[in-house]
């Protein structure tokens, strides 16, 4: 069971909504990560030559770029919904 971290995609359904809605309850949203530029050239990189990665190549640029497959994932998600912003 993955999750980005974030509370808003857990079941505590009352909770998350509140903590959406700018409430103190429950917990706080983890930081943003700050990926340093070689990690995000590499990224920027491997994205030109294919949008969607495989679990083998997930875990290969994971372990490279010394990130959890989890990052890596959350990364292209976003940078293919930013790509799609664009056009």
């Amino acid at each position: 069971d993955e999750s980005s971290g974030y509370e808003s995609e857990s079941s505590g359904g009352e909770r998350a909504g509140a903590a959406a809605a700018g409430g103190t309850r429950g917990r706080q949203r983890r930081a943003r990560t700050a990926f340093p530029s070689e990690q995000v050239c590499r990224l920027e990189k491997t994205f030109q030559r294919q949008k969607y990665l495989g679990a083998t190549e997930r875990r290969k640029l994971a372990a490279a770029l010394q990130l959890s497959e989890i990052q890596i994932k959350t990364w292209f998600q976003n940078r293919r919904m930013k790509l799609k912003r664009q056009i």
